[in-house]
């Protein structure tokens, strides 16, 4: 009785066990038939223009195809979330199209993002509606990126300041910047914009445009306006290079026409009061040889220029004293 018993129990292991095996092969069977063929290989994100604030950045997605053709209309669909908050900031979806078996394809998408915030992104392969793939990314650090401004190559080494005209109520100053291209390549023609802005009242005193001119790699340009300006007060030089609608460089300078003298002692603040005339810059002219100039070189012969009639007089007047006490 016992031996019917366990030769019945282990008839029943067997049922179950061939149950479980048969379910398992048609549910494997069943997603081969109705899952996609479709997944994704990689996700490469690269950034194609910083700015000071955001920043866009193009996600390529791999597809592979890893069966049979396929000419479905699948999509891959990209979400942006706000690590922080969770929330959904950007969604954006694009069409893979015809994909041949063992195939792969690439397919960007361009979004923008705030440089100060973290991220999760989603990549979703969707065929036909249904979920097929889907990968997770993390991105942070977006605030580290050197914007745009660092990529034209030009930098402004130094500015040169120097008086060209002056009147009781103003002064003409000219700047003269020098730009180098440390590009790889020559520099593009930009506008650029000087001002002069009162250091106190920060009030804009002139401002000029002009260009920069094509600069080649390593070379260095020397960019010069004028600006006028009232004689009595501080300034910054504030330069700024335009890209189009865009400024790409910055620099500043600054120029005292009436700086101020702390005296150690007393802690006091003294005026000091600075002639601009003193720094007037006339032109110079071009230096020509005169041939009269070697003519009246250095005589040997000619008598030098000196204090001889003066030692005579002397001389006279010492004789007459000593000839005045023998008399005596």
């Amino acid at each position: 009785m016992k031996q019917k018993e366990n030769t019945i129990r282990f008839i029943l292991i067997l049922i179950v066990i061939a149950f479980f095996t048969v379910s398992s092969g048609c549910l494997r069977d069943f997603d081969e038939q109705e899952g996609s063929n479709l997944g994704i290989r990689d996700i490469e994100i690269s950034a194609d223009s910083v700015k000071s604030t955001y920043v866009w950045l193009n996600v390529t997605t791999y597809v592979e195809n890893m069966d049979s053709d396929s000419d479905s209309n699948a999509t891959v669909v990209l979400k942006v979330f706000n690590k922080n908050t969770g929330l959904l900031e950007k969604k954006q979806e694009a069409r893979i199209g015809p994909i041949e078996q063992w195939e792969t394809k690439a397919i960007s998408q361009s979004i923008s993002l705030l440089k100060s915030e973290d991220y999760r992104i989603s990549t979703t392969i969707m065929d036909d509606g249904k979920l097929s793939y889907e990968k997770w990314m993390t991105l942070s650090g977006l605030d580290t990126l050197q914007s745009d401004m660092q990529d034209t190559g030009i930098q402004i080494q130094t500015i040169d300041f120097l008086v060209r005209e002056t009147n009781p109520r103003s002064v003409v100053i000219q700047n003269d910047i020098y730009l180098k291209n440390e590009g790889l390549e020559t520099s593009r023609d930009y506008r650029i914009l000087i001002k002069a802005r009162e250091m106190d009242a920060r009030l804009v005193a002139d401002k000029e445009w002009t260009n920069s001119g094509e600069i080649e790699p390593e070379e260095t340009a020397i960019i010069s306006v004028n600006l006028t300006v009232p004689s009595v007060y501080n300034y910054v030089v504030e330069i700024s290079v335009w890209d189009g609608n865009t400024i790409v460089k910055t620099d500043e300078d600054y120029v005292q026409l009436n700086p101020e003298k702390v005296i150690d002692r007393e802690q006091l603040v003294q005026n000091k009061n600075i002639n601009t005339a003193d720094f007037l810059v006339e032109e110079e002219e071009d230096y020509k040889w005169d041939s009269a100039v070697e003519e009246t070189a250095y005589d040997e012969t000619a008598e030098s220029p000196g204090f001889t009639g003066s030692i005579a007089v002397i001389g006279f007047i010492a004789a007459l004293y000593m000839v005045r006490r023998r008399l005596q």
